[in-house]
């Protein structure tokens, strides 16, 4: 396989006639040589792929040609689609293969027939324009054949009534469901049982080694391949799907399904209404109780506060009360038997949240909060059986988590299961040319490892440009000496520039220093994410600016993005209660926090953010790193040494040539 491989990757092969802007990269066919030997091997292989090199077609020749039943996962939903949509039929077509090749998502992403009908008999809709929308998902629902969201452009990822028509483990009644036949769910898990090549994401994956029963258990099994894209992102993933947890939205969805269900079932709702009301009244309750409590924190400090106790005695109380109630109708209808089923998971949740006596708390590393705004609102992680159990506030809800502090264990134990072969790849692996770190976090022991470098030419293609003069990150005058150092940098570039912010503060002070300047200015949480980079892609000499979520998945090639601008090296903020329970479970394992895992986490991170700048062999761009502990700390070097070989400036003058004498942004 590994000549076939080799042939249909180079000049004049089979990827070359069929596509046209194809052409041979020496590192593409190194990484894809390394995959095909893994997949014939059945090994495990660590493949770092700078940006550029192709690694997609690098993972998927191998993996038609090598005949093998292989799961892709990818990072994110819009991934999946541009693999299974675009990729895949691209280099199949090419190659000339007729493999069956399938797309499988989690049940969220496919309309539940059975929710659909009863939204349409008990409306729950808050404003005229849902109506509009719903009718729009009924009128589709009785043409689509894959019954997958994505395919209603106007339904975004965020709105209200997605948990209205589809399912979860919680609600799905299974093959009792008067719609099974026609279950989209179960039609998309049987087109999978039938490929050869199934693309999934990571969050299905780790759904599915976490036996977390999305209906696909019988899926991933069987594969005697896995290639997993963006792997940086799996261990942060794996471990909220190897914890557990309890939020309000959920339970308040469990008293109005059990309202609902009532509908065919006479004297039911007599006898649901009043503990359905204190359910939801008392999800209610324990969230005002915890208004005072910091926006994230431990159990300990939760229990600390005698209002908030009392909130989760009567939430207790009320999810007893709605299972006792509901128990006596349970053969009434399936709908009423799931309700009850979900009361008393819920209320075991709850349970082993609580479950923890001792305090724990313990004071933040020295250098973690170097240059962060967040506040820890007082009280340490506590840890029990390896496990952290915290809360996260939103607006008006909450979640309760368990948190496993290591997931390498139970990821080694499945790979190991599986007996498949195993690729690791991502374009941000490698921490200073090694790979130690994300290797332990993936429960892998000595693997394969390739670096495959990006065929960019750097030093003709770009420029990094430290500032000099600015103060330390944690000076409150910092934000504004950013934005002070970055203006002619905007002024010679014509703006067209993204600027990505350690904290959604300095992002908002940052956005109101820049609001009157010339260029449009996109600012993360005025529109959603899609939109806003619709408009940036479109206004030609835009800002941008986003915090840590837009470190990935913004991808503009051209003109459009020609700066990057990164405020402060992205140390993990210290108001998270997992991060700070890792660092102080490797100190008492006589680890070093800071280097095992603060700087390495943080490494990758920014790689993350620099990977946005240089996205094709035309690209031109300046990366300007703001911090200034590049240079007076020793682990700057780390820093600078772990990216891309730029030239290196700390004078304006040469960012104003980059860009031409002009000032305009015309290249030079």
């Amino acid at each position: 396989m590994p000549g076939r491989v080799h042939a249909a990757l180079d000049e004049g092969g089979a990827l070359a006639q069929a596509l046209p802007q194809f052409h041979a990269r020496p590192p593409q066919q190194a990484l894809a040589a390394a995959v095909a030997d893994a997949f014939a091997r059945g090994d495990t292989l660590l493949a770092e792929a700078g940006t550029g090199t192709g690694k997609t077609f690098a993972y998927l020749v191998p993996a038609l040609l090598s005949g093998l039943r292989t799961i892709v996962s990818t990072g994110t939903r819009a991934l999946q689609d541009q693999l299974y949509h675009r990729d895949l039929p691209r280099v199949r077509d090419a190659l000339g293969v007729g493999l069956k090749a399938a797309l499988l998502k989690g049940r969220a992403n496919y309309l539940c027939l059975y929710r659909m009908t009863r939204t349409r008999g008990e409306p729950r809709f808050t404003a005229r324009d849902q109506v509009a929308l719903f009718q729009r998902i009924v009128a589709w629902s009785g043409r689509t054949r894959m019954g997958d969201l994505a395919e209603i452009e106007a339904l975004p990822e965020d709105s209200p009534l997605i948990p209205m028509v589809t399912s979860t483990v919680d609600n799905c009644l299974g093959s009792e469901c008067p719609f099974w036949s026609e279950c989209f769910v179960v039609q998309a898990r049987q087109r999978a049982q039938m490929a050869d090549v199934v693309v999934v994401n990571h969050h299905l994956l780790l759904a599915d080694l976490a036996l977390k029963q999305e209906g696909f258990g019988e899926i991933l099994p069987g594969a005697q391949a896995f290639v997993v894209d963006e792997a940086h992102q799996l261990p942060e993933l794996a471990v909220q799907f190897f914890g557990e947890g309890l939020s309000a939205r959920p339970l308040v969805e469990l008293a109005r399904d059990g309202i609902g269900e009532c509908r065919d079932v006479p004297g039911a709702r007599a006898t649901l209404q009043d503990p359905a009301l204190q359910l939801e009244q008392s999800v209610h309750g324990l969230r005002a109780a915890m208004e005072t409590l910091p926006p994230r924190g431990t159990l300990d400090r939760a229990l600390h506060d005698a209002r908030v106790q009392d909130g989760l005695e009567g939430l207790s109380d009320a999810l007893h009360g709605f299972a006792d109630a509901v128990a006596p109708l349970r053969e009434a209808s399936p709908g009423l038997d799931a309700a009850h089923a979900r009361a008393q998971d819920f209320l075991a949740r709850l349970r082993r949240w609580q479950a923890w006596d001792g305090p724990g708390a313990f004071d933040t590393p020295d250098g973690v909060g170097d240059g962060h705004d967040a506040d820890t609102g007082g009280g340490g992680p506590v840890a029990a059986d390896g496990d952290v159990r915290w809360y996260e506030l939103s607006p008006r809800g909450f979640r309760l988590q368990r948190t496993p502090l290591d997931v390498s264990a139970p990821l080694r134990a499945h790979r190991e299961r599986s007996a498949a072969a195993w690729v690791f790849t991502s374009a941000t692996l490698a921490v200073d040319g090694h790979f130690e770190h994300i290797a332990e976090r993936l429960g892998l022991e000595a693997p394969r490892t390739l670096f495959a470098p990006s065929p960019f030419d750097w030093t003709r293609q770009a420029l990094c440009f430290l500032p000099p003069g600015l103060p330390p990150p944690s000076a409150r005058e910092y934000t504004a000496a950013v934005a002070e150092a970055v203006l002619p940098v905007l002024q010679a570039s014509g703006g067209r520039a993204f600027l990505l912010f350690a904290s959604h503060r300095a992002l908002r002070e940052t956005a109101a220093l820049l609001r009157d300047g010339p260029w449009p200015l996109f600012v993360q949480g005025e529109a959603p994410r899609h939109v806003l980079l619709q408009r940036f892609r479109e206004s030609g000499n835009g800002v941008l600016l986003g915090a840590a979520s837009f470190r990935e998945g913004v991808d503009v090639v051209g003109d459009a993005l020609s700066v990057v601008v990164i405020d402060k090296l992205p140390f993990a903020a210290p108001d998270d209660p997992v991060f700070e329970a890792r660092l102080e479970a490797i100190r008492r394992a006589g680890g070093r926090p800071f280097a095992d895992e603060q700087l390495p986490q943080a490494v990758i991170a920014l790689k993350q953010g620099v990977g946005r700048l240089i996205r094709s062999e035309r690209d031109r761009g300046v990366l300007v790193l703001c911090d200034p502990r590049l240079t007076t700390r020793g682990y700057g070097r780390t820093f600078l040494g772990s990216l891309p070989p730029f030239p290196v400036t700390r004078a304006l003058a040469e960012v104003q040539a980059f860009f031409g004498e002009a000032g305009d942004g015309t290249p030079a």
